[in-house]
């Protein structure tokens, strides 16, 4: 006898981390759905590809026309969501994506062109070579919750732009960023195929993974990174892995206190410190140590912790209450091992379950996790250096390089100190601020990840490159082809040393000896 079998929807719940409040709940999908997502992105982006690329830049036109129309209503859904205040989700989302779609605009066309490539060898010179950037076709993104519609936004516009469909899994507790991401584009006229959201959990990403994308972007854990990628090798998937950071900040002796101390507060605690790119590991000269860490603390104290939508807050809450008990154990573990806590390091229970007080810890080492592992949270750590080549010795003694900063009044100096980090981007006097330059990459070294998104090198992971090769002289035999004889064997030594040859004298005689090479006789 058959037997019916119920299998439960998984689901997922986007909640309101200031309030708990739940916003919306979404059926998971299914690893069949996923597939058939992916099916549909297939047959859809060829028509997409095959359009102009002066017609794709139009609809991005429009997108980013509607994206600035609309900047409130989803500056807000960002904060009910990921919990950052609304200016941040303004700031550090929407202009981040608004600019990344100029970007595209202006440079889209020209990317895209077909690039001659010029032929040094002489043997080579009747021929006309071209470089094609042509799309993959589907690419995957996977994106994480901390920046809901930046990082996903900027590399589905890039995809895009460049012909290729997208399918983009979200992290499942910013799933409505997502879906009104897809309305804006499918508003503006990116076809509903070529653009879809896959809503789920860590099993919905495993399927899209799992499915007959031909590349797959994705941000989030190192471990889960290094999963992705051996379950990609199996199959030769190229992938883009943003795996986070331990970013050092570097103060220098002769940096401005007050402005250095500043830029450590705001970042280390912007987004509640939960970026890729937050300052996790600040180094001060130790003649600035003690008066540093007065600065910061005197600022986090004045900082106001609270709903994201209230305009006076500064921090808001952080996303769920298991990435705010990594940080506690962190804390807990710096402050037994011998850690000053100078501010904060307690949750804020009156204010509700998710918000953790900012936090300066000073003296911290490298035996303590805090300044080995990935924080995520609002804590600022504080260790003294007592020369420069400590300080880049502990900047890069890190098993993560996506960012670093340096603060210094001496700009050859901070350079100077910046081409010995081993990070991907290293800025000096200024830190986060480079995922807001469209045309700089984003990306690190080690364990921070493989590969780029943002600008040239952003452009360059959404296609394939194919060289096209021309003969001007198609009815005429090759030099190198078969008819191989003694005879070619001096032609063809006199050939070399025509173009290599030292000496002048030698150059000449070799043009004499090679001189019949195009009358030897072909097969």
């Amino acid at each position: 006898m058959a037997t019916n079998v119920e299998i439960a929807t998984r689901r997922v719940a986007s909640t309101n981390p200031a309030t708990g409040e739940l916003l919306r709940e979404l059926d998971c999908a299914s690893d069949a759905e996923v597939h058939a997502a992916v099916a549909r992105a297939h047959s859809a982006q060829p028509a997409w590809a095959a359009l102009s690329v002066e017609e794709r830049i139009r609809i991005l036109r429009k997108f980013q026309r509607l994206l600035h129309e609309n900047k409130t209503e989803v500056a807000t859904l960002i904060t009910q969501e990921a919990g950052k205040p609304y200016v941040e989700a303004l700031l550090t989302e929407v202009l981040v994506v608004l600019d990344a779609a100029r970007f595209l605009i202006d440079n889209a066309f020209a990317f895209l062109r077909e690039q001659p490539v010029p032929h040094g060898s002489v043997a080579m010179k009747a021929k006309k070579g071209r470089i094609l950037r042509e799309p993959y076709g589907v690419i995957a993104i996977i994106s994480p919750w901390n920046y809901p519609l930046s990082i996903p936004a900027v590399d589905a516009l890039a995809a895009v732009i460049t012909g290729n469909a997208v399918v983009l899994k979200p992290s499942e507790f910013t799933s409505l960023i997502a879906l009104k991401l897809a309305s804006l584009l499918h508003t503006a006229g990116v076809p509903k195929e070529v653009f879809q959201v896959v809503v789920g959990d860590g099993a919905t990403g495993a399927a899209l993974l799992n499915s007959e994308v031909d590349k797959l972007i994705f941000t989030g854990s190192v471990p889960t990174g290094k999963r992705i990628a051996q379950a990609a090798a199996a199959r030769l998937l190229p992938v883009v892995l943003e795996l986070g950071g331990k970013d050092p900040m570097l103060v220098l002796d002769d940096a401005d206190l007050d402005v250095a101390s500043s830029a450590a507060v705001w970042g280390a605690f912007v987004n509640a410190g939960q970026a890729c790119l937050s300052v996790e590991r600040c180094y001060v000269h130790q003649s600035l140590y003690e008066k540093f860490l007065d600065a910061c603390v005197a600022k986090a104290q004045k900082l106001r912790v609270g709903n994201g939508m209230d305009p006076q807050t500064d921090i808001g809450p952080m996303i769920h209450g298991r990435q705010l008990r990594i940080v506690e154990t962190q804390v807990e573990e710096a402050r037994t091992q011998g850690a000053r806590v100078l501010a904060g390091g307690a949750r804020l229970p009156e204010l509700g379950p998710h918000f953790y007080a900012p936090t300066v810890l000073a003296d911290v080492t490298h035996k303590m996790h805090i300044m080995r592992e990935e924080t995520f949270g609002p804590v600022l750590p504080v260790a003294p250096f007592s020369g420069d080549a400590e300080a880049i010795r502990l900047a890069n003694d890190s098993e993560f390089g996506l960012a670093a900063s340096i603060w210094t009044r001496d700009k050859k100096r901070g350079e100077a100190i910046a081409r010995q980090i081993d990070a991907g981007t290293v800025m000096v006097n200024d830190v986060i601020s480079c995922f807001g330059i469209s045309e700089a990459p984003h990306g690190g070294f080690k364990a921070s990840g493989i590969g780029r998104s943002h600008g040239q090198f952003g452009l360059e992971e959404m296609v394939r490159v194919k060289y096209l090769d021309t003969d001007r002289l198609p009815r005429m035999k090759k030099l190198w082809w078969y008819g191989y004889g003694e005879k070619l064997t001096h032609q063809m030594e006199a050939f070399v040393d025509l173009q290599f040859a030292h000496r002048i004298g030698d150059r000449l005689r070799a043009t004499l000896k090679s001189a019949g090479v195009l009358k030897s006789r072909k097969l």
